[in-house]
């Protein structure tokens, strides 16, 4: 498989395992933080072919700001979450930062 389907599937592993985290309430609900580590687990076991054909200052890069990006969306969306005009702005440029990073980079 690709490096970057591996990729992708480590961000959607991280971005399920935050919204699980998030649900768990500090882990007073320990289920949904067990359903968290058990996302996170798997993220790692995805990331790490990635890691053997990309840079890791790409991957970590790309996962690290796509997860970001996503976790914010998925806070607003599910959870409410409000940030002000210049969270947004930051945040599009790590938008920025993982596209082209992605763009410019083989493998």
């Amino acid at each position: 498989m690709n490096a970057w389907i591996y990729l992708t599937v480590a961000i959607c592993l991280e971005i399920t395992g935050t919204f699980f985290l998030k649900l768990s309430d500090g882990f007073a609900k320990w289920q949904w933080g067990s359903l968290s580590i058990l996302c996170y687990s798997l993220c790692f076991w995805a990331l790490a072919p990635a890691l053997r054909d990309l840079p890791v200052g790409i991957v970590y890069s790309v996962w690290a700001g796509i997860g970001i990006i996503g976790a914010t969306a998925l806070g607003m969306l599910v959870f409410g979450d409000r940030l002000a005009v210049y969270h947004y702005a930051f945040i599009a440029l790590i938008l920025v930062g993982a596209v082209g990073l992605r763009l410019t980079t083989s493998g």
